[in-house]
């Protein structure tokens, strides 16, 4: 079931830049908003986002084994012999 939001004290200069925004996409504030909460929801945490990286995390390795097989597959850099 669809819920309603409603926001308060908004300064007029923010009321103003949110019409702006909404008229550049051809919406109405509203569906602006609609879009931007949808977006804004859809988005994980911070702390889910820490949790995933650290579950996705290469085990062993070093920054220096990373950049020596980025730089076998890309070949030697065209100013190496300068």
């Amino acid at each position: 079931m669809p819920k309603t939001v409603q926001i308060r004290n908004i300064d007029d200069a923010v009321y103003a830049a949110l019409q702006r925004h909404a008229a550049f996409v051809e919406m109405s504030v509203p569906e602006f908003l609609r879009r931007e909460a949808t977006r804004i929801a859809g988005r994980m945490t911070m702390e889910e986002w820490l949790d995933r990286i650290s579950r996705n995390r290469p085990s062993g390795g070093t920054n220096a084994d990373t950049i020596a097989a980025l730089d076998e597959i890309r070949g030697p850099w065209p100013d190496a012999d300068r």
